[in-house]
């Protein structure tokens, strides 16, 4: 006996800050739209689908999405706003399911094996949210329907912008067989040149090499690989549960110095201490004691630092402040080029105890 599939439901909203920004001002609507601070320590944070055929991308230096498309019009990015709006598709999709992951403010995982509203299929509840979506907030939504989380985030990309697609359980060999692996999850840039050096650059050619040949390579991991290869992928959606640890973290475009990381390391403290404020007001009671820089480097060595201060960061600023000074403690060689940086809070207790503690041992 076999348990029935999860339906899984992949939404992702299309070029959300830069469409909000386009809803709220009719001026922009047809026009390549970058959100993003003007200067030479911006990053853009979302591109409209108008600044992406000129190579515009999230994440890319503002300098540089200028050149490429010297016609954008820059506008700041204003995250209350996207919050509300992110709070608003949110109250669409509890009317579906309870079972909801947010990945991010624009992009969730619903499990709609069984839904509260009744709709005869998994389908027809993506079509419903998405019609929601578009009448109540004037914007679009993309969605992959599959029986897994990896296969309804790859379906949500499929028919992008405003589209649907559905991978069902008996057509995800035959949908997956031609993917390049990069299209898996976890296969990264060294993990598909490996591949590639085995003569395997698709999912059947992995699919093909037999679980057995994958774990003598690459143990517990070519297992994984070869499950996925097959479409199996039995991750739940995970609800809210008391936060651990938030974080968020980029990948550049192009490899960095340590010494070039500051302002990218402020925009992700930005963006991690938004997170925080979110939780906060869920549970005003947890706060975070602990600063975490994550690093990635060029050869996908990962490194991580980290700070409990004796007074917790109190503001974006602090938390950023103490990420940017967490790199004197990166020990290596100063041409180190780095692909990827993460800021995180950790260490979450309850404040009330946390004053009890520092009363008790002389701390105030």
């Amino acid at each position: 006996m076999t348990a029935a599939p999860r339906k899984i439901i992949h939404v992702d909203m299309d070029a959300f800050y830069a469409s909000v920004e386009q809803r709220d001002d009719p001026s922009l609507r047809g026009r390549p739209v970058v959100v993003a601070w003007r200067g030479p320590r911006s990053v853009v944070c979302a591109a409209s689908y108008e600044a992406r055929r000129f190579g515009v991308r999230s994440a890319m230096p503002a300098v540089r999405a200028e050149r490429l498309c010297p016609q954008a019009v820059f506008v700041p990015p204003d995250f209350p706003r996207y919050k509300a709006v992110s709070r608003q598709v949110r109250e669409i999709f509890a009317r579906h399911t309870d079972l909801i992951e947010p990945l991010s403010l624009d992009e969730a995982y619903l499990d709609v094996t069984v839904t509260r509203s009744g709709l005869p299929s998994a389908t027809a509840t993506a079509q419903a949210i998405r019609a929601a979506i578009r009448e109540e907030t004037g914007l679009t939504a993309s969605a992959g329907v599959a029986p897994n989380k990896f296969l309804a985030k790859i379906a949500s990309d499929w028919n992008k912008p405003d589209g649907l697609f559905v991978i069902r359980p008996q057509q995800a060999e035959a949908f997956l067989t031609p993917l390049p692996v990069a299209r898996l999850p976890g296969v990264g840039k060294v993990m598909e040149r490996r591949l590639a050096e085995l003569g395997i650059t698709t999912v059947g050619e992995l699919r093909a090499c037999g679980a057995a040949e994958l774990e003598r390579r690459f143990g517990r991991w070519g297992l994984r690989l070869h499950e996925l290869s097959r479409g199996l992928d039995d991750s739940p959606v995970v609800t809210e549960r008391p936060t651990m640890q938030l974080s968020s973290e980029d990948t550049f475009e192009h490899d960095l110095l340590l010494a070039e990381l500051e302002p990218h390391i402020r925009r992700l403290a930005a963006r991690t201490w938004e997170h925080y404020e979110d939780e906060r007001r869920r549970d005003p009671h947890r706060v975070a004691r602990t600063v975490v820089l994550k690093l990635k480097t060029s050869d996908f060595r990962i490194l991580s630092r980290s700070l409990t201060p004796p007074e917790r960061p109190r503001s974006a600023q602090e938390l950023a402040g103490i990420a940017c000074a967490l790199r004197e403690r990166v020990d290596l060689p100063p041409r180190t080029r780095y692909r990827l940086a993460g800021v995180g809070l950790s260490g979450f207790a309850d404040e009330a105890r946390l004053e009890a503690q520092r009363d008790l041992f002389g701390g105030g």
